[in-house]
């Protein structure tokens, strides 16, 4: 019996720290792929070495004490190119800061998966498409700054469930619709909508909400 508990205690911190690196090697994988979409002449993204252990020593990549990626921060970094779905592997961010970039194209639906976000900022970049209903799955969002894309299409109502949600910023897009006024869009300025081709305030049960789309 003392045996076999002593199997088990030799046996368990290996199984963790292979489950751990296992973890941090998909995100470095999930990263990786990201930088092959991306076109970098300033080279910040110089460091990311796919054949180390885990990505945790790169440049503008945040781990925490077990090694799971929790920030990326390529904020105003002279980069372009495209987000890929690869971004939703990266299951303990919560911190996604590309803002002042030229990322193109759409924002991926699986960041929806990044269950642990509290800040995407995507701002000032040329973001086109639609804004992703699965940004609603991310319970603890506190701040969502997607002003200054290309964005097209109505808010999505599933939006007003971000009971956390403290700033939303949508402004200089080209957006339509209606302004939701339920949840924390109760207390948004209207500055966070600004220069877009809403039509107003939600007119709940008068018009629909993409009303003018």
């Amino acid at each position: 019996m003392n045996s076999s508990i002593s199997f088990l205690c030799f046996l368990l911190p290996i199984l963790f720290s292979v489950t751990s690196t296992l973890c941090t090697n998909s995100e470095g994988n999930a990263l990786h792929a990201l930088r092959s979409r991306l076109s970098d002449p300033t080279n910040v993204l110089q460091s990311w070495d796919p054949t180390l252990v885990n990505p945790c020593t790169w440049f503008h990549v945040t781990c925490d004490s077990n090694n799971h990626v929790i920030r990326l921060d390529l904020g105003n970094s002279n980069i372009s190119g495209s987000l890929g779905p690869e971004l939703g592997q990266l299951q303990h961010l919560q911190y996604l800061e590309l803002y002042r970039n030229y990322f193109e194209g759409k924002i991926p639906e699986e960041l929806g998966n990044l269950k642990y976000l509290i800040s995407m900022d995507l701002y000032d970049n040329k973001f086109e498409g639609k804004i992703p209903k699965s940004i609603a799955k991310l319970k603890s969002l506190r701040f969502l700054r997607l002003n200054d894309n290309k964005l097209t299409g109505s808010i999505p109502r599933e939006l007003t469930t971000l009971s956390n949600l403290k700033v939303l910023d949508v402004s200089n897009n080209n957006l339509c619709g209606t302004i939701p006024v339920d949840g924390p869009f109760a207390s948004f300025p209207m500055e966070s909508f600004e220069n877009n081709r809403f039509s107003g305030p939600e007119l709940q049960g008068l018009v629909p909400y993409d009303f003018g789309c």
